[in-house]
């Protein structure tokens, strides 16, 4: 497969990922559509069903990374090139940026929308966001909860794996994070999942973006050192 397929499914990829899981939480999610709203259940599922539906769409052309920190995790574990992790973080970075861009004309659609704080289905954390946690306890879930997802990747994808199911697994474990995590960072585990609103939003949501990069980066890096030592392909 050639190299622009490859960042061209990435890219599109985490177009899907941010549109379908930070619409589900801007326009379906409770505040967006008063009590028939999805509710974190279904913003939790939202985000899940995108990674499984991209993952047999874009899972053959690219392996469906849609995530900086698992790339970059790959890399570390040997698993991908230095030019492809370039080349996949730059694309799933494009497109969540694109994603949120389209997701910022909807939510304009309707009449005196203003753009709030943390706005597009940002993640942060503090006085003001969801649960009010503070950043020792979203550095910690950021870190530990990308840690769990590389592992159920890892193994999933490993040699002797079903490949059939690694895109069900996947999408199942991204569900379960979400249900313990929107709570305290609204989730991210996905570096460009965070950048992409962070854009439009501005404010508190790009000044906290760094823990969504660094956290998330660090704990796909933890999960192929684990990965090396203790478990063997």
């Amino acid at each position: 497969m050639s190299a622009s397929k490859k960042y061209f499914a990435e890219g599109l990829g985490t177009f899907a990922l941010v549109l379908f899981g930070c619409g589900a939480a801007v326009i379906s999610g409770v505040s967006g559509a008063g009590p028939s709203g999805v509710g974190l259940l279904g913003i939790s599922l939202a985000f899940g069903l995108a990674v499984v539906a991209m993952a047999y769409t874009i899972g053959p052309i690219s392996g469906c990374h849609i995530n900086p920190a698992i790339s970059i995790a790959m890399l570390a574990a040997g698993k991908l090139s230095a030019k492809d992790t370039v080349g996949y973080v730059i694309s799933q970075c494009i497109g969540a940026v694109i994603g949120a861009g389209v997701l910022y004309v909807l939510a304009t659609g309707t009449s005196g929308f203003v753009m709030p704080e943390w706005g597009l289905g940002s993640n942060g954390w503090g006085a003001g966001y969801l649960g009010e946690y503070d950043m020792k306890s979203a550095l910690i879930a950021e870190f530990v909860f990308t840690f769990l997802f590389l592992m159920v990747i890892f193994g999933t994808t490993a040699k002797n794996a079903s490949p059939a199911m690694a895109g069900l697994a996947i999408g199942i474990a991204l569900v379960l994070i979400h249900l313990v995590a929107i709570p305290i960072t609204g989730t991210s585990v996905n570096p460009a999942r965070s950048l992409g609103p962070a854009v439009f939003a501005g404010g508190m949501a790009l000044s906290q973006l760094w823990l969504f990069i660094v956290a998330p980066i660090a704990g796909g890096l933890f999960a192929a050192l684990v990965r090396k030592i203790f478990v063997d392909d």
